[in-house]
């Protein structure tokens, strides 16, 4: 009975060791992790859908992740602090706009870099922003527009009512 006691405390142990290292592997590769590199912020009319840990993409590759949203009570706009990693460094002109991965896929930052010589310093403000587009309310502008609108023409429009009667 002794050897299987141990037997069974060393699979167990094996088991344990082997989902800690699976943990640990998946946190670092999930952005979870705290993010490197320096700060920038962007001010957005709305957010809708980027949460915080949202990842930070130029050219399509991540390159740091949204770590801070708050309302401006002056402005009312949404302030965004995110990071970007440190050997990546971004000109002035720099934008950057909420994009979706897909219909069903989650929201991501978006930057584009500009061709002015200065870069972004460390907390500096990219200036130029686009906010997500929002896809119900293109829908619903798009089906009502194909059903025509479901009004009448107005009095006095020009358009007189279309008779089939001929005269005698």
């Amino acid at each position: 009975m002794a050897r299987r006691s141990v037997a069974e405390i060393v699979t167990g142990a094996v088991v344990i060791l082997a989902a800690a290292g699976f943990l640990g592997y998946a946190v670092a590769h999930s952005g979870i992790a705290p993010a490197g590199g320096y700060r920038l912020h962007a001010q957005f009319n709305s957010v809708s859908g980027l949460p915080v840990g949202s990842d930070v993409r130029l050219a399509g590759v991540k390159v740091g992740q949204v770590v801070a949203e708050a309302i401006n009570p002056e402005t009312y706009l949404v302030d965004v602090t995110f990071t970007v990693a440190k050997d990546i460094r971004l000109p002035k002109d720099t934008s950057a706009s909420v994009l979706s991965e897909g219909l069903l896929g989650a929201d991501y930052l978006a930057l584009a870099p500009g061709g002015d010589a200065a870069m972004l310093p460390p907390n500096g403000r990219i200036m130029a922003t686009q906010s997500p587009i929002n896809l119900e309310t293109m829908l619903g502008k798009f089906i009502f527009s194909m059903s025509g609108g479901g009004q009448a023409p107005a009095k006095g429009s020009g358009t007189a009512p279309s008779t089939n009667a001929s005269k005698p």
